[in-house]
């Protein structure tokens, strides 16, 4: 990471930023009501997952990256990005002509992320805040889009889904890790995840567990039409 060759000048970057932070603030609010999910909602109790050191470890980040074929020139969001553990990890993968978005919902720990993005000139990063059932990101723009150990503590999932989906390219895929374990611990059956997906109109196309750990990787891509708010059916817990 010490290589900043080629990385965005002080004016490109904040272009960059600026575009991204704005992107999806001024679209029009949907009228129809989401349904509430039938199983309960964890808590956002932290902005970090795990420690750092521990994560490398156990090499989360480098199996997630890999199986998710992150390459360089790809724009990738980060959303509920926290500390901004795989922000500062995805940043040198897509390197140069790659873009980083990462967001989260807490204001506070938006802005010390993005004081760490400052502090370590991560160039081609830009922090925005999102909404809890609306990441907030530019439609159409990002081959990937990372959700990272938070899926369980998004309140009605299938609004933030319906969103989501807008901003996915046409070969675009929604990166999900969490753990196998209820909702209300931190976790996410992968029956439930997949059923939840498929409602807002994705496919799986690819699951495997991470080794050593009790989590697991799912791939999804968009699929045919966006149903209608009101059409979503609720998956069972």
């Amino acid at each position: 990471m010490s290589n900043r060759k080629g990385l965005l000048g002080p004016l490109a970057r904040a272009a960059l930023l600026a575009c991204l932070a704005a992107a999806g603030c001024d679209k029009a609010p949907v009228q129809s009501r989401f349904p509430d999910p039938a199983r309960p909602v964890s808590p956002i109790v932290s902005s970090r997952y795990l420690n750092e050191d521990v994560r490398d470890r156990v090499g989360e980040a480098t199996t997630v990256m890999r199986v998710a074929g992150i390459r360089a020139g790809m724009w990738v969001a980060d959303v509920g990005a926290g500390e901004g553990y795989y922000t500062v990890r995805l940043a040198p993968l897509v390197g140069a002509r790659g873009r980083v978005l990462a967001q989260d919902v807490v204001p506070l720990t938006r802005d010390e992320l993005a004081r760490r993005v400052e502090r370590e000139r991560l160039d081609n990063v830009a922090v925005k805040l999102g909404q809890p059932n609306d990441p907030m990101l530019p439609p159409h723009s990002f081959d990937r889009v990372f959700l990272i150990h938070m899926y369980h503590e998004v309140r009605r999932p299938s609004e933030f889904l319906w969103h989501l989906r807008d901003s996915l390219k046409v070969d675009g895929r929604v990166v999900v890790v969490d753990a196998d374990r209820p909702t209300d611990r931190h976790g996410t059956p992968p029956k439930l995840l997949v059923c939840e997906f498929a409602s807002v109109g994705y496919e799986l196309k690819r699951f495997e567990p991470l080794p050593d750990s009790e989590s697991y990787i799912a791939l999804f891509a968009a699929k045919g039409a966006k149903p209608a708010p009101e059409q979503i059916r609720v998956c069972a817990a």
